[in-house]
């Protein structure tokens, strides 16, 4: 599946595993897309759409016919199914940032939270979940000159309230690979890429987060082709692991075993690679030294 979304009907995490959930019992039904439609009156495009979390909503109705149709019969698994329609259906965490965040990001929020492992590259700029406040509005107000003050403040703020996901109860274990090009590249003055290493300097000895640089002196490696992008790996059995890679043109969420196993593959090569977390941590010194 190739997801993009928008805030009209970006897929909230429970509607996705909703949605995972109507395709299992679909086909342990035997039944296809078409029968299926055919069953409660829809077309099979519509069910495909549902079970993509590809509607704006998933109806009670239309959910409680297509469990009788798939011979759910048990009152308190149907109720408990309806139940959890119901609450997909309110307004998420980051609806109230909607005016702020990028149509393309929209399902990525809910992803994020609900990730239990994050593993990724990047090669242009700090990621957002280790980003400082003073990097985070120097990097916004380059990448949208045009915003306004208030607006830029309020995507700040999205940024840090992100960040509390890594200081929970429950944080997922968080692994990245920096390119030593997005320490090497200026933003917001010497004053704030020095903050900005020592804080991830010092998130890179929590416990579930792991910073590892490739230095330029290595050369060559296997990522550079490639955007930066984040592999994502979740609790629920329902959603598969999944590749987020944001571009200019749209940010695309990747889940085919297919599409996801060349980022995979990537990533371990460079777990082998790239410098280890101790001698990263050395190596961000250096750089800071040089500032």
């Amino acid at each position: 599946m190739t997801t993009e979304t928008d805030w009209g009907g970006a897929p909230s995490v429970l509607r996705m595993i909703l949605g995972r959930r109507l395709e299992q019992l679909r086909i342990r039904a035997g039944l296809g897309h078409a029968e299926a439609g055919a069953a409660i009156g829809v077309s099979h495009s519509t069910i495909r759409r549902m079970e993509a979390a590809k509607v704006a909503r998933l109806r009670l109705a239309d959910a409680e016919k297509l469990l009788r149709v798939y011979g759910v019969t048990d009152p308190h698994a149907i109720e408990s199914f309806l139940r959890s329609v119901r609450e997909a259906d309110k307004p998420g965490r980051w609806h109230g940032y909607r005016d702020v965040v990028p149509d393309r990001c929209a399902a990525h929020l809910g992803l994020e939270q609900a990730a239990v492992r994050i593993r990724g590259y990047e090669n242009s700029c700090v990621p957002g979940l280790s980003q400082t406040e003073d990097y985070a509005r120097a990097l916004l107000r380059a990448t949208h000159p045009g915003a306004s003050a208030e607006t830029t403040e309020r995507r700040v703020a999205l940024r840090m309230r992100r960040q509390r996901l890594l200081a929970g109860p429950e944080p997922p274990r968080l692994w990245v690979v920096l390119d030593e090009a997005v320490l090497r590249r200026t933003v917001g003055g010497p004053g704030t890429m020095r903050a900005q290493i020592d804080h991830l300097a010092e998130i890179g000895r929590l416990p579930h987060v792991t910073v590892r640089l490739m230095p330029f002196a290595h050369g060559p490696h296997p990522a550079m082709p490639a955007a930066a992008y984040h592999l994502l790996r979740f609790r629920a059995c329902e959603l598969p692991d999944t590749v987020y890679v944001d571009g200019l043109l749209g940010a695309v969420h990747l889940d085919r075993p297919e599409h996801v196993e060349p980022y995979r593959e990537t990533l371990d090569r460079l777990a082998a690679q790239a410098a280890p977390a101790a001698r990263t941590e050395t190596l961000l010194g250096a750089i800071r030294g040089e500032l």
